[in-house]
């Protein structure tokens, strides 16, 4: 019997998005995630979200790709080609704009199963002053999230 709960858990969550914000925070939610998805078998989307000022404006003005979009782009590719050494299954994508709206977006987009996020557990005045996407991407997607707390500094 406990084998099949084990089968039926297995399947569970089979797509997991995992948001990177190109920081020693990633680091954290890789280490704690790669064990869930290789027990799960899930796929995995990396996905960073560029908000500088040319990427929240780079469709509509049709602008050149900044440096930094650039140098996302390359850490998706970088972080993703680890993992795939790694034995897992992995996509990656660059989205640009405001993070919880493209998070949630891509997660819907990708039908994940699983949100993966590193927290940095801001408290009170640190969540006014720097906004939490984590606030913001729980009051809007029904997706179940695992919040991983990032190493302090």
């Amino acid at each position: 019997m406990r084998i099949l709960d084990c089968q039926l858990h297995s399947s569970m969550y089979q797509h997991i998005l995992i948001p990177l914000e190109n920081s020693a925070a990633d680091k954290a939610v890789l280490e704690q995630i790669k064990p869930l998805a290789r027990m799960m078998g899930a796929k995995l989307l990396l996905l960073h979200v560029a908000d500088g000022w040319v990427a929240r404006n780079f469709n509509q003005l049709k602008l050149a790709e900044s440096e930094e979009m650039k140098e996302d782009r390359n850490y998706l590719k970088t972080v993703a080609a680890g993992l795939c050494k790694d034995g897992f299954q992995v996509e990656s994508e660059l989205a640009l704009g405001n993070p919880p709206t493209e998070i949630i977006k891509v997660a819907e987009q990708h039908r994940c199963d699983l949100i993966a996020m590193a927290g940095h557990g801001h408290r009170l005045l640190g969540d006014l002053f720097h906004g939490s996407t984590i606030t913001e991407v729980r009051h809007n997607t029904t997706i179940p999230l695992l919040i991983f707390r990032a190493h302090k500094r």
